[in-house]
C-alpha cells in the first residue's frame, strides 16, 4: 500500500512540473496568459472597430491578484463539490 500511495504521489508531481518545463517562456512576460487575452487579439485581428458590450464590473489590480482570486474560486467550487458528495456518501451510508 505505501508503495502505491509513494507512486501516486510521483506521478501527481510528474504531471504538475512536466508542463512548467515543457513549455518555454517566450520572454513576453505573458507565458500562461490564457484563452481571453488570444480571444481578445483574434476579434481585434479580424474586425479592428469591435467594441466590447459591457465593462468589467471589477478589474483586479493585477495579473497576480486576478490569478489568486482565480484560483480561490476553484478552491471554493471544489470545497463545495466535495462537501456535497461527502454528504451524500454519510446519507448513504446511515441509510443502508
Amino acid at each position: 500500500m505505501k508503495k502505491q500511495t509513494l507512486w501516486l504521489i510521483v506521478a501527481v508531481l510528474a504531471l504538475a512540473a512536466v508542463p512548467l518545463f515543457l513549455h518555454r517562456n517566450s520572454g513576453d512576460g505573458e507565458t500562461f496568459a490564457g484563452a481571453d487575452g488570444q480571444a481578445e487579439e483574434a476579434i481585434t485581428k479580424i474586425n479592428p472597430s469591435y467594441t466590447p458590450w459591457f465593462k468589467p464590473i471589477f478589474e483586479p489590480p493585477s495579473g497576480e491578484i486576478e490569478c489568486a482570486l482565480f484560483a480561490l474560486q476553484a478552491a471554493l467550487g471544489a470545497g463545495f463539490i466535495g462537501y456535497y458528495f461527502g454528504l451524500r456518501k454519510g446519507r448513504g451510508q446511515k441509510a443502508a
